[in-house]
């Protein structure tokens, strides 16, 4: 406080208002301190997004340096307002020390869409100055709290009314309503729910039966399995619809990933296959969408399969299952590979990664080697992609040409400077693993230089596969091989739906309402691109 010792007071009381006070002091000033990080914090992270929205995604680091970020801010807000409620506990024990308060960024008004319940506080009867009791209203003061309903449950009662004619005795009812499965006892919504928790939120049908029990409506787990596998019947039309577009586009990417199975006292590796149809990229008006297919293994003779009857560009990794798609004399036309920049820039990266080395050497850990040819490799890979960003959402004849002014000349040379330094590395250096990986494919590599609608990395099935790779942490295996296959054709709608800015389980509790009386000829309508949800429609009506 500032006090010399021969100054301070020396009676008990005088010295405990006077600690009290130093107390307070110290907490409003560790209070702002924790407000002005968590203020620095989200300052930083909205100028990464702006760049990020204005110049793109440079790289995997500008990625993971956002998810790094928005960690900080979310530990120095909780922090901050942990030390705020210290400060005014301690300022509420003197009367010489102000409350700190801190200063919070406007918050957006709720969504007007969300309905308003209206929660009368009485007001007083009297006035609170002279007594009277002439009172008239001048206005009114609204605060408003954000609330959630809790899901509630309820048995719907379809009633038939039965009818006796007095004329000839016939006795009239009308037809039952159609259920999406013979003798169901499940709501669209709720198989909707059952449905998109177990494939699009990852979790397991005992899991979802244990929480249902404990909201008072047990369900065992065998009923619930099934009715999935009688939507999957139900859906199976649709899915052939949905293959039949994705695998007619111009440009599919491809990709896998591992999927546990289920086996007689182990675990086998099965694999999950995705192609994704988008062509935004290059201002295609077709709607994206994805098919995912499952195998017991990763044998070449799943994806030739798939593939079968497509002829067009594949964009993928170096697979060696995919090389017959290539081969020349294909009854259904040529595949014409385009390999992904993204993956082959990948192991430059991990070898240049500063931003690592850093933290490591923050943690007392051993820092790895930075390699300068790596660091150069990703420059000259970055090179291209700042001018894709440029084009993105171009036509193709637009996208080529830029290509050939801007993009052709940095792969040449990035292709002569290749090969100059992988002459001087042996076949056992990691950077020339990576370089030859490259220079064997250059040709599927510099392919987009001459199609405008060639992308240069394969991101898009990553994105579609990230959702699998999350999942199993949760559901950690697939029960059998036809579970795999019910759970790839649920993946393909619920990501095609999410690919096409539509609520997932909004569109399956329609679809489901509505596809066992729906005319088959007018399938098409119930794709989510097709899709809309026919109580925002009423409500617009009204």
């Amino acid at each position: 406080m500032g006090d010399d010792p021969e100054k301070l007071p020396e009676d008990i009381e005088a010295l405990q208002a006077a600690l009290l006070a130093t107390r307070a002091e110290l907490a409003s000033v560790r209070a702002q301190q924790s407000d002005d990080h968590a203020l620095i914090a989200h300052l930083k992270l909205q100028i990464k997004k702006l760049n990020r929205d204005r110049h793109g995604p440079r790289s995997e680091r500008t990625a993971r340096l956002l998810d790094q970020l928005e960690l900080t801010l979310e530990e120095l807000e909780a922090s901050a307002t942990e030390d705020e409620l210290a400060a005014e506990m301690a300022a509420a024990k003197t009367t010489k020390v102000a409350s700190f308060t801190r200063k919070r960024p406007s918050r957006q008004p709720f969504p007007e869409h969300l309905p308003r319940e209206r929660v009368l506080v009485p007001g007083p009867t009297s006035c609170i100055c002279c007594g009277g009791l002439r009172l008239s209203k001048l206005g009114e003061d609204i605060t408003e709290t954000l609330e959630v309903i809790p899901k509630s449950w309820k048995v719907i009662q379809h009633v038939r009314e039965k009818f006796s004619c007095r004329d000839c005795e016939k006795i009239s009812q009308a037809p039952a309503p159609f259920h999406v499965i013979a003798r169901g006892w499940a709501g669209p919504s709720l198989l909707a729910m059952v449905l998109f928790e177990k494939f699009g939120q990852h979790q397991p049908l005992n899991r979802q039966a244990e929480r249902y029990a404990k909201e008072g409506v047990p369900i065992s787990l065998s009923t619930l399995a099934d009715q999935v596998g009688g939507c999957t019947v139900a859906l199976t039309p649709l899915f052939r619809r949905l293959e039949a577009h994705v695998l007619s586009a111009e440009r599919l990417h491809g990709d896998d990933t591992t999927v546990p199975v289920l086996a007689k006292g182990k675990t086998d590796t099965g694999r999950i296959w995705v192609y994704v149809r988008d062509d935004k990229p290059f201002g295609g008006q077709a709607p994206p969408g994805a098919v995912f297919y499952y195998s017991r293994d990763r044998a070449g003779e799943h994806p030739q399969a798939h593939l079968a009857g497509y002829s067009g560009i594949f964009q993928a990794d170096a697979y060696g299952g995919y090389g017959k798609l290539y081969e020349a004399g294909r009854n259904a036309g040529p595949i014409l590979e385009a390999a992904c920049w993204v993956y082959a820039r990948r192991p430059f990266f991990v070898m240049a990664d500063l931003a690592e080395n850093a933290r490591r050497k923050i943690q007392g850990k051993k820092p790895a080697v930075i390699s300068p040819l790596a660091l150069e490799a990703v420059r000259r890979i970055d090179a291209l992609f700042e001018i894709e960003r440029g084009i993105n959402g171009e036509t193709p004849e637009r996208r080529r040409a830029v290509r050939q002014e801007l993009s052709a000349p940095l792969a040449a040379d990035l292709e002569t400077w290749m090969r100059e330094q992988r002459a001087k590395l042996s076949r056992r250096n990691d950077v020339a693993k990576a370089m030859d990986y490259m220079l064997k494919r250059w040709g599927s590599f510099t392919r987009f230089l001459e199609d405008g609608r060639i992308c240069l990395s394969n991101n898009a099935a990553e994105r579609a596969l990230r959702g699998i790779a999350l999942g199993r942490k949760s559901w950690l295996f697939c029960g059998s091989d036809r579970g795999g296959d019910r759970a790839a054709m649920m993946y393909s709608l619920i990501v095609t739906a999410k690919m096409n800015d539509i609520d997932p389980q909004a569109w399956l509790a329609d679809v489901l309402a509505r596809i066992a009386a729906h005319p088959a000829y007018r399938l098409d309508e119930l794709l989510p691109w097709n899709w809309r949800d026919r109580n925002k429609q009423a409500d617009q009506a009204a």
